[in-house]
């Protein structure tokens, strides 16, 4: 079922969709690298989520990044419990497309991967991302650890000097610890590989993001 209007605002949990108590079914594994994409993931692997526009680009970039072990797409940030494509472009559930991120940060740090996120997308937009209009297209990163937050909060406000500085607008990136994240339907992951040349509505301001010291120490 698709809906024909969007609301403008995320809506509250009594306004959103019921959803439902299955999950929406995903293959076990990734297509790119075959690595399970529920885990279990390695013992010193982090995890963090990223939103940024359509989730079939987004995710490419990360799972290209050597030290990202594995990807998946989903929906986080709302409140309709196992949502499915469909609900969450009406913009009822109140979620956004989402990229998992497993990483090893003795490989890959927490910094590179803030780089990517920041200059890969336009995070002043509020409610689009481009021609992509709707609160599923909302900037957001979700943190699941105390670390993970302070270096976000750093990064964000050292790239909004930079684009400050370039007379940009205010970063409107939600940032908060991470809220339950709901698979996308087998469809979806790994779109860009399965679909080389699909869509893909990613595009940053230029301005380059002066963090991201590669390689974290071991």
């Amino acid at each position: 079922m698709f809906f024909k209007s969007k609301p403008a605002n995320i809506p509250s949990a009594a306004e959103a969709l019921p959803g439902r108590d299955v999950q929406m079914p995903v293959k076990a594994d990734h297509f790119v690298n075959g690595e399970a994409l529920k885990g279990p993931y390695p013992a010193n692997a982090e995890t963090i989520y990223f939103a940024l526009g359509c989730f079939w680009g987004a995710e490419r970039l990360f799972w290209e990044m050597p030290g990202v072990i594995v990807t998946a797409v989903g929906y986080q940030g709302g409140s309709t419990p196992n949502p499915s494509y469909e609900e969450v472009c009406s913009g009822r559930t109140g979620h956004t497309e989402a990229v998992k991120v497993v990483f090893d940060p003795a490989r890959i740090s927490l910094d590179s991967l803030l780089k990517t996120f920041w200059e890969e997308h336009d995070p002043t937009q509020g409610m689009r991302q481009g021609n992509d209009v709707g609160t599923q297209y909302r900037s957001a990163i979700y943190t699941t650890s105390p670390e993970q937050a302070e270096a976000v909060d750093k990064s964000r406000a050292t790239y909004q000097t930079a684009l400050s500085a370039r007379g940009l607008g205010m970063i409107t990136t939600e940032i908060k610890p991470a809220p339950e994240f709901f698979f996308a339907e087998t469809y979806h992951q790994q779109y860009l590989a399965k679909n080389p040349a699909g869509y893909c509505g990613l595009q940053g301001t230029g301005v380059s993001c002066p963090i991201g010291l590669g390689v974290s120490a071991a």
